[in-house]
């Protein structure tokens, strides 16, 4: 009777509760992304940014920007990092992935990224000295004062639906110039994927250029360093800004050059996703 008893609670507990016990799901998809204002999204947000595939999901990275909660997942409708960004290459990174991916493929983001800052804020050892301009405190108070630490939490709580497959940056216009830029972002990197049980083949690292020279962007000899990140780490890969227009201000990509931009780092994950 006392056996029959347990197995009839472990039953009716699994019957209110479904998903407390539930394994990720394989085919979820999860990637983290990071970095400054190009990642935080500076493009106007169209008519045509406003509906999603509901197979590309966001898990909400700060609290109350469009009604959303901490740690929950939503369409993946802009703005994902914070109420300060706009369109970014993360939409159309996730668009492009669902569309191009099998249906029974689902594609979630957790996005954090900051305007201005440099890699510094997200180096878990030397963000407290962080001298952050007071427009960012804000933004970095709403991520609880440690940037990369709410990457880690929401990493963790994305663990918990699906299966991380990568990390994007887009960062490096604060940096311009630091040849020592690339060693940082491993360190970034490694922590990242030690803090989250991670393996570095299964979990590449997708970096895009700033906006080029060409394209009149004031930190595009930037670009030089970025594109030494696969030398230093074996599975960074470096996304292309060629032909890419700016706003005018040499340092944020138009609306529809961010929908490029993210299908670029879409075209380059499914290459290694096959």
């Amino acid at each position: 009777m006392k056996s029959f008893s347990i197995t009839a609670l472990l039953a009716a507990t699994l019957t209110i509760f479904p998903n407390t016990f539930a394994a990720p799901d394989p085919n979820f998809h999860i990637y983290l992304a990071f970095g400054q204002s190009n990642m935080e999204g500076q493009g106007p947000i169209g008519p045509q940014d406003q509906t999603v595939d509901k197979r590309f999901q966001m898990i909400s990275t700060v609290s109350g920007c469009n009604g959303h909660q901490l740690g929950n997942w939503y369409d993946a409708v802009p703005p994902l990092a914070n109420c300060d960004g706009k369109l970014g290459p993360v939409d159309y990174f996730g668009r492009t992935m669902v569309k191009k991916l099998p249906e029974q493929i689902k594609v979630g983001v957790a996005v954090v990224a900051i305007a201005g800052c440099d890699i510094q804020l997200f180096e878990k050892d030397k963000y407290q000295s962080y001298n952050a301009a007071d427009y960012m405190r804000g933004r970095i108070s709403a991520y609880g004062g440690n940037p990369y630490g709410r990457l880690v939490e929401m990493g963790k709580k994305a663990q918990q639906s699906g299966v991380i497959k990568g990390i994007l940056l887009h960062q490096g216009e604060t940096n311009s110039g630091d040849n020592n830029w690339p060693n940082r972002v491993k360190g970034v990197y490694q922590n990242l994927l030690t803090d989250l049980g991670l393996n570095a083949q299964d979990v590449p690292l997708l970096a895009g250029e700033v906006v080029s020279s060409a394209a009149g962007g004031q930190c595009g000899g930037m670009n030089s360093i970025i594109q030494t990140l696969p030398q230093v780490i074996p599975t960074a890969h470096v996304v292309s800004s060629q032909g890419l227009q700016q706003q005018g201000d040499g340092l944020h990509f138009t609306s529809e050059a961010y929908r490029t931009f993210g299908e670029r780092y879409a075209e380059e994950m499914l290459k290694l996703v096959g």
